[in-house]
C-alpha cells in the first residue's frame, strides 16, 4: 500500500464517522488527522435546507474571516481615475480599464479576486463568459461591484471569502490552514456559519442547517453537530 494511502487510512482512525462533534472538537480533530506533509487547506461544507433552483432560496454572500484564510490573494481591479489610484494604494495587484479587459480576453488569468467600480461594468460585462464559470465575475451582492474600492481590496486581502449555495444545496468555503491555531479555525468557522444563518431566505422551510462537515485537503471529514447553531437559524 502506498505511503499516502497508509497515512489517509491512519488519519481516519482519529474520527468516528457515526458521531457529530462540537465545533471545538472538530477543529482539534482536523488538525490531528491531517496526513499530508504540506500545510493543508481546511474547508467547511454546509448543507442547507434550501432549493437553489428557486431564485428566492438562493444563498449567496461574502464574509470577512477574522483570522484570514492563509492564502495570499491576487486582486484585480477594474477602475479609472481616482478610483484606480485608491485601488493601487489599497494593495491591488492589477488595476486598469479597457487595456486590462483586453488582457483578460487574451488569456491573462493570474488573479484570484476581481473587483470593479459600477461605471466599469459595461466593459467588464464582456468578460462574463470568461470570469463567470470561474466564479470571478464582480457582483454587487458580494461587494465586488462598488465605488468603495479601498474597502473592497482591503477586505479581500484580509481574508474575505465569497460563498454560494450549489445545486445540491451545499456551500463550500475555505476557512484556513492546518497550521492555524484551533481558536483561529474555530473563529473562522463560526463566522462563516453565522453569516449563512443571517442569509437564511425567508421562504426556506424546515431545518435550515442540515449538516456541517469540516475537513483538510487530504484528511477525513469531521461531522459537526448543527444543533448549537440551529436555534439562531430558526430565529433568522
Amino acid at each position: 500500500m502506498p505511503k499516502v494511502a497508509k497515512k489517509k487510512l491512519a488519519a481516519r482512525t482519529f474520527v468516528d464517522r457515526a458521531r457529530k462533534y462540537t465545533l471545538q472538537e472538530a477543529c482539534e480533530l482536523v488538525k490531528k488527522a491531517a496526513p499530508a506533509k504540506f500545510d493543508e487547506t481546511v474547508d467547511l461544507a454546509v448543507r442547507l435546507g434550501v432549493n437553489p433552483r428557486h431564485a428566492d432560496q438562493m444563498v449567496r454572500g461574502a464574509v470577512v474571516l477574522p483570522h484570514g484564510t492563509g492564502q495570499s490573494l491576487r486582486v484585480l481591479v477594474f477602475a479609472k481615475g481616482e478610483k484606480a489610484k485608491e485601488a493601487e494604494a489599497a494593495g491591488a495587484d492589477f488595476v486598469g480599464e479597457a487595456d486590462l479587459v483586453n488582457k483578460v480576453q487574451e488569456g491573462f488569468m493570474d488573479f484570484d479576486r476581481v473587483i470593479a467600480t459600477p461605471d466599469m461594468m459595461g466593459l467588464v460585462g464582456k468578460l462574463g463568459r470568461i470570469l463567470g464559470p470561474r466564479g470571478l465575475m464582480p457582483n454587487p451582492k458580494v461587494g465586488t461591484v462598488t465605488f468603495d474600492v479601498k474597502t473592497a481590496v482591503s477586505e479581500a486581502k484580509a481574508g474575505k471569502v465569497e460563498y454560494r449555495v450549489e445545486k445540491a444545496g451545499i456551500v463550500h468555503a475555505r476557512i484556513g490552514k492546518v497550521s492555524f491555531a484551533e481558536n483561529a479555525l474555530h473563529g473562522n468557522a463560526d463566522a462563516l456559519i453565522q453569516a449563512l444563518v443571517r442569509a437564511k431566505p425567508a421562504t426556506a422551510k424546515g431545518v435550515y442547517l442540515r449538516s456541517i462537515t469540516m475537513s483538510s485537503t487530504m484528511g477525513p471529514g469531521v461531522r459537526i453537530d448543527p444543533v448549537h447553531f440551529s436555534g439562531k437559524a430558526e430565529e433568522a
